[in-house]
């Protein structure tokens, strides 16, 4: 493959995951300021809602800089390893951010609506956010010395 063509679909990409967070932006202040107007919803679960809407925005913008910056940049001095150890920490940290509010939510809807038989759902989206940050925290260590400059063939 040219390199090239490698950079085009990585900028295609990045725009799109860009667009999608501008998306998920305005998709958060229109549920903020609908709940509010309609007072369908408490304050407490509109804000909470909103953080978990811009978290995953912040995530889709992340996996844009990460993709922009893994195919199309070269930078002098910095290791392909190093730059997407970084790239998957944010992206894993911000990811678990997001797991941690959903959870959250359900755990506030489902004791306002008296239903704690359904608190397994949450639990388990707590269990598999510890599990994925487990998982990084071994793919750090694992990939903690990796100093090659680039040893795969293109």
């Amino acid at each position: 493959m040219s390199k090239t063509y490698k950079t085009s679909i990585a900028l295609v990409f990045s725009v799109i995951f860009h667009i999608i967070s501008l998306l998920l932006i305005i998709l958060s202040f229109y549920i903020f300021t609908n709940g509010l107007l309609s007072k369908e919803h408490d304050f407490i679960t509109l804000i909470i809602k909103s953080i978990n809407t811009l978290v995953i925005s912040l995530a889709m913008y992340e996996l844009g800089v990460g993709v922009g910056k893994e195919y199309t940049v070269e930078e002098e001095g910095e290791s392909i390893f190093q730059n997407m150890r970084r790239t998957i920490t944010r992206f894993v940290g911000t990811v678990c951010i997001a797991l941690v509010l959903e959870s959250l939510i359900m755990i506030i809807k489902y004791s306002q609506l008296d239903l704690a038989g359904n608190l397994y759902y949450p639990v388990a989206i707590l269990t598999s956010c510890s599990f994925l940050l487990i998982a990084l925290g071994l793919f750090l260590k694992l990939t903690g010395n990796v100093t090659e400059r680039n040893p795969l063939p293109d």
